[in-house]
């Protein structure tokens, strides 16, 4: 009886070790064709997305290229871009309001009522959260342009700096990071613009930038001006202070076309807008976490458009978004490793008292 029951009992186990081992390859398998049809269709929005957010970063491409080809990669790219509207700002349709010294009553919508409803005791800028459908960030309004300065690396050509450190240096109560810079072999030292940089007047950097977008900058009457211009023009046009980036997002009141997503997926974002009225917009959409992983193009446009920026361009974006307000980052940037911490960047947007 003993050796009977022994028996049934290892049948028993065998039993339910294959019931097991189908299990698993049954899991297996599903979790093989829901990746597929993930990465490789029919439906395509997984593999534009995975496509465009990894060929848009500096450490990430890889994903993308040992997944797909490189004429599938240049398809989606294609079929996902930004087409900008190719007109150069007009800072004559801009006019620097005086702020009222009597607060208004009625406002003509709630973006509105955000902006122009100022802080008590704070005439200078005010803080505004964001929240949409997989993002979370802050929008900083600038009420006098005046006060806005780009700011560069004190080790300039060599590495970057963190944002909160040339803020503190620079004596800024508010601070965001500005254009986009070159990263050779890879090394996050960030050290190097791209582009055109002018500080206060004087040419930092000029080197070739052929990319979407172009300078990004104030001229001497406070104007947001975006446009593809040289070092020189520019100057001309009476630029104080710019970098180089993009795309444009809004010019002259007019939005680019946007293809599907924009081509740059979904992640940390940073922006910057004026209104008709002068009041700068300071824009740092967080990303890389469950549930928000960021925001794209598309998003970046419509939040300039609710808040009234008349011009908005895209600045760099990832790892480089941050927002110091007194001297704290108030934005979660995480870096390639997880980590909550920015990297180290070559420019920025300062306010100043």
């Amino acid at each position: 009886m003993k050796e009977n029951n022994n028996e049934k009992k290892e049948v028993k186990k065998k039993s339910v070790f294959k019931t097991f081992l189908k299990v698993i390859l049954i899991l297996f398998i599903i979790g093989i064709i829901s990746a597929c049809t993930l990465l490789y269709g029919p439906w395509n929005g997984f593999r534009d997305w995975l496509i465009t957010t990894a060929m848009t970063t500096l450490s990430h491409q890889w994903i993308a290229t040992c997944l797909y080809s490189d004429e599938t990669i240049q398809t989606v790219l294609s079929e996902n871009a930004v087409i900008e509207t190719g007109e150069t700002t007009n800072t004559e349709e801009v006019e620097i309001a005086v702020q009222p010294e009597e607060p208004v009553i009625e406002y003509e919508n709630e973006y509105e009522e955000a902006i122009l409803k100022k802080e008590e005791g704070n005439e200078l800028y005010k803080v505004i959260d964001i929240k949409g459908k997989g993002y979370t960030g802050h929008l900083v309004a600038i009420y006098d342009p005046s006060k806005i300065s780009v700011c560069t690396t004190k080790y300039l050509g060599s590495k970057g700096q963190y944002l909160v450190d040339m803020a503190n240096e620079n004596k800024a109560v508010v601070a965001m990071n500005g254009g986009g810079f070159y990263d050779p072999n890879y090394n996050s030292l960030g050290g190097i613009p791209q582009g055109i940089v002018i500080k206060n007047g004087k040419i930092v950097t000029n080197r070739t930038y052929k990319k979407t977008g172009g300078i990004i900058g104030f001229t001497k009457e406070n104007k947001l001006i975006l446009g593809k211009m040289t070092a020189n023009q520019a100057l001309k046009k009476g630029v104080r202070d710019a970098v180089t980036f993009g795309p444009f997002l809004i010019v002259n009141g007019k939005p680019s076309f946007i293809k599907g997503n924009g081509g740059w997926g979904t992640a940390p974002r940073s922006a910057i807008g004026q209104r008709k009225d002068g009041i700068v917009l300071f824009l740092v959409i967080d990303g890389r976490m469950i549930g928000r992983q960021g925001a794209d193009m598309v998003d970046l446009t419509e939040i300039m458009q609710n808040y009234g920026a008349y011009n908005a361009a895209n600045l760099d974006g990832g790892t480089s978004c941050g927002l110091v307000v007194e001297g704290e980052l108030i934005n979660d940037p995480i870096n390639g490793n997880g980590k909550h911490k920015t990297r180290w960047i070559a420019t920025g947007f300062i306010v100043k008292e």
